[in-house]
C-alpha cells in the first residue's frame, strides 16, 4: 500500500515553510506532507488518531518530528501542554488516507469486503452500530445530510428491511439493489462517505480545527485546509469568510492539474484553501 500525498508541492508553497519554523500537520496519515516540511527545514508536529499511522512514522526515525497520537479536534490543548504555540503554519489533508482506504479490515471501501467499522481512530461508534440500530428515518438523514444522496430515504429502507447487514459488500449489495443499478459511478459511494463523515464526526472536528488555528497561529502565519467534498469545502469558505483573525489568501480554492488527476485519480476532488493569520496569536 501507498499513499499520495494531493497536492504535494502547492500545500508546502502555500505554508511557506521556513528553516527553524514549526508547523502542524495535523493529519499525518502516511507522512507525506510531513516529510516534505522536514526537508525544507521546518520543524513539525504531527496529529493522527489512528495508533497505525503514529508506528509507521516512528518507524521512519525522522529528526524534527513530534507526533502526537490525538485528533486534529484537540489541536489546541495537545499544543499547549507540550509548550509548542504558537506555531507558524498549520497543513490539514482532510482525505482519507489510502492505508485506511485500501485497509479492507478498517470497512471504509465498498469494494473489498470487510466489517463495517469506518473508524478512523478508536471511537466507539461503527458504521455497523449506525446500520443495524438506528430508526430508519435516522438513517436517511444521515445519508441526505453528509452524502447528498438524492435516494436517502429509499436506500434507508432497504437498509432497515435487511438488517442485519455485518460487512461492506453485503451493504453495498443491498444499496445497489435499492438504486436500480442506473446511478453513474457506483452507487454505493455516497452512502459510505455518509457513513464515514457521521461515524468520525468530520465536519465537527473540522469546525474545532479551524476555531484552534486562529489562536494558536503566529502573526502572518498560514493556515492550509486540502478538503474533498463540497460540505467539507463550504465549512472552510464560510469559516475563513466570517473570522476577524484568518485573511484568505485564495479567492477560488486550488485544485490539482490534470497531470495529478491522472496519476492519482483520488485528488479529482481536490480543493486547497489557505488563509493567514492577521494579528497577534497566543499572548
Amino acid at each position: 500500500m501507498s499513499h499520495t500525498s494531493v497536492l504535494y508541492h502547492e500545500a508546502l508553497d502555500w505554508l511557506a515553510v521556513r528553516p527553524g519554523g514549526v508547523y502542524v500537520d495535523a493529519t499525518l496519515g502516511g507522512a507525506g506532507h510531513t516529510r516534505g516540511i522536514l526537508e525544507r527545514g521546518g520543524r513539525v508536529i504531527a496529529f493522527d488518531q489512528d495508533p497505525e499511522a503514529i508506528a509507521r512514522a516512528q518507524a521512519l526515525d525522522l529528526p524534527n518530528l513530534t507526533l502526537v497520537q490525538a485528533n486534529f479536534r484537540d489541536l489546541v490543548p495537545e499544543l499547549e501542554k507540550r509548550s509548542l504555540t504558537p506555531v507558524d503554519g498549520i497543513l490539514a489533508d482532510l482525505g482519507v488516507s489510502s492505508f485506511h482506504l485500501d485497509d479492507a479490515r478498517r470497512g471504509f471501501s465498498y469494494q473489498q469486503e470487510g466489517p463495517l467499522d469506518m473508524r478512523m481512530g478508536e471511537g466507539a461508534l461503527t458504521a455497523a452500530e449506525v446500520v443495524n440500530t438506528y430508526p430508519e428515518e435516522d438513517i436517511a438523514d444521515i445519508l441526505y445530510r453528509y452524502g447528498e444522496e438524492p435516494r436517502s430515504r429509499r436506500i434507508a429502507r432497504f437498509i432497515v428491511e435487511n438488517r442485519p447487514i455485518t460487512t461492506t459488500t453485503q451493504l453495498a449489495e443491498v444499496i445497489r439493489r435499492a438504486t436500480g443499478y442506473r446511478q453513474a459511478g457506483h452507487p454505493a459511494r455516497k452512502t459510505f462517505q455518509a457513513l464515514r463523515i457521521y461515524v468520525n464526526d468530520e465536519l465537527g472536528t473540522l469546525e474545532q480545527l479551524l476555531r484552534g488555528a486562529e489562536p494558536v497561529l503566529k502573526p502572518g502565519g498560514r493556515l492550509v485546509i486540502i478538503s474533498f467534498h463540497s460540505l467539507e469545502d463550504r465549512l472552510v469558505k464560510h469559516f475563513l469568510r466570517d473570522s476577524t483573525l484568518l485573511k484568505p489568501l485564495t479567492k477560488k480554492p486550488i485544485t490539482p492539474s490534470e497531470s495529478e488527476q491522472r496519476a492519482n485519480p483520488r485528488a479529482r476532488s481536490a480543493k486547497m484553501r489557505v488563509a493567514e493569520r492577521t494579528d497577534g496569536g497566543i499572548a
